[in-house]
């Protein structure tokens, strides 16, 4: 009869964990009783195996052992935002919203992402397009404090994953393609922003100022997705709803960019 079958209570005992996981049942015991025993974690992760443990009650484990949960193995998802996220990026409209993934790609836009920001269907990468678009760089007011303050968040998201080789093959491709970003880079600024204001001028709209907040995207290790809603006593509300009622040949609706 296979462990934890036949009972009115099913699960594991406590003797079937421990055996499973290769350890001493008073151990292991010990261990639920929270007593200060030296644990490693080849011993935690076989106890999660054994109990079925998802990602987050890993790291609950992990946490309560004392130990620094091992870093998240990013969700292969084809590049894509899940449809929830996609449904938040939607329903946004016609404020823009994107999200972009832990390599600054990005995932998923709004149309008034892209009428804003002028991102175009080549437009993949949300830090190339800042340091090479010469529209975004004469557009945005204060560019020169923006570059500085992107640049030492791309450097604490490379920080995160030393492992990550993209992160290094992505610097030295701006270093070459940006003088800006190449000065910016080696000054070695580091930072990080949950939320800020950003102001344009836009070619069409005028004046434009946006309250931003940036949320994790639990499915997608590393990315996040970037709302912008429209400073109060502006009138940018207003000149981007217009926008987005003059340029839109269908229904406003978001997607993705390149795909």
């Amino acid at each position: 009869m296979a462990a934890g079958k036949g009972r009115r209570t099913p699960g594991l005992r406590r003797e079937e964990v421990a055996v499973l996981a290769g350890v001493g049942v008073s151990w292991y015991t010990w261990l639920e009783q929270g007593r200060d025993i030296n644990v490693s974690p080849e011993v935690l992760d076989a106890v999660g195996r054994v109990l079925r443990l998802d990602a987050a009650e890993r790291e609950h484990l992990y946490l309560l052992a004392g130990l620094n949960p091992p870093r998240a193995v990013p969700v292969d998802r084809g590049g894509g935002a899940s449809a929830g996220v996609r449904r938040v990026v939607d329903g946004w409209m016609p404020r823009p919203a994107y999200v972009i993934d832990r390599h600054w790609e990005f995932v998923a836009a709004n149309h008034a992402a892209r009428l804003v920001f002028g991102y175009g269907e080549l437009d993949h990468s949300c830090l190339v397009s800042f340091f090479t678009s010469a529209r975004f760089q004469a557009s945005l007011v204060g560019w020169e404090d923006a570059a500085r303050q992107i640049v030492g968040q791309f450097r604490a998201d490379a920080a995160r994953y030393p492992d990550d080789e993209e992160f290094g093959r992505i610097a030295d491709d701006m270093c070459a393609a940006s003088p800006a970003f190449a000065t910016v880079w080696a000054e070695h600024p580091v930072g990080s922003a949950s939320e800020g204001v950003k102001s344009l001028v836009h070619p069409e709209a005028g004046e434009l100022s946006f309250e931003y907040v940036t949320l994790p995207v639990p499915d997608l290790p590393g990315a996040r997705l970037l709302l912008y809603s429209p400073s109060e006593g502006t009138g940018t509300g207003a000149r981007v709803e217009e926008l987005v009622r003059g340029r839109c040949s269908g229904p406003v609706v978001g997607s993705a960019l390149n795909g």
